[in-house]
């Protein structure tokens, strides 16, 4: 059976590459995971045509693979201790609909009604469109322009 030069390359690396991604993740079992990632990105992605270009897209990928695990929030479980301190407080529909009209205060109509089809009617952005007689990218720019004034009201709430 032949084997394409993305697969041949990978099998003759496959030590170097694990070393590599140890050495950025630390753990044995994300280094593995690393290193599937890489080679199943790279295989959806056609390959490679020579042994040269599979070696390097080979540590390219798995390097930015890396770094991105690195980025990536880690979850922390709570303790028992932990969980002791969190204050639980009832919220009422009341309270919730005087927050969101305390964050939504400020945007214009239009974003008004793409901001309430998208969060409280679950409508997708090419039915918004259609719906409103606008381009999708005019859709997706009024719902980032509402996002951004709803969060800069958040941080004004917070101080």
């Amino acid at each position: 059976m032949k084997t394409d030069k993305l697969t041949s390359s990978f099998l003759e690396l496959r030590d170097k590459l694990h070393r590599s991604a140890l050495g950025f993740l630390k753990n044995d079992e994300d280094a593995r995971d690393a290193l599937q990632d890489t080679f199943l990105r790279l295989w959806r992605a056609g390959g490679a045509e020579s042994d040269a270009e599979a070696r390097n897209k080979l540590f390219a990928v798995l390097r930015n693979i890396c770094i991105d695990r690195l980025r990536r929030p880690r979850a922390v479980p709570l303790d028992c201790s932990d969980s002791e301190r969190l204050e639980v407080k009832a919220v009422s529909f009341e309270d919730i609909e005087r927050y969101e009209t305390l964050l939504t205060a400020g945007l214009t109509e239009l974003q008004r009604r793409i901001y309430d089809l998208v969060t409280h009617g679950g409508v997708e952005y090419d039915l918004i469109a259609e719906r409103l007689g606008m381009s999708v990218e005019a859709v997706r720019t009024n719902m980032s322009r509402a996002r951004k004034k709803i969060r800069d009201n958040y941080n004004k709430l917070d101080k």
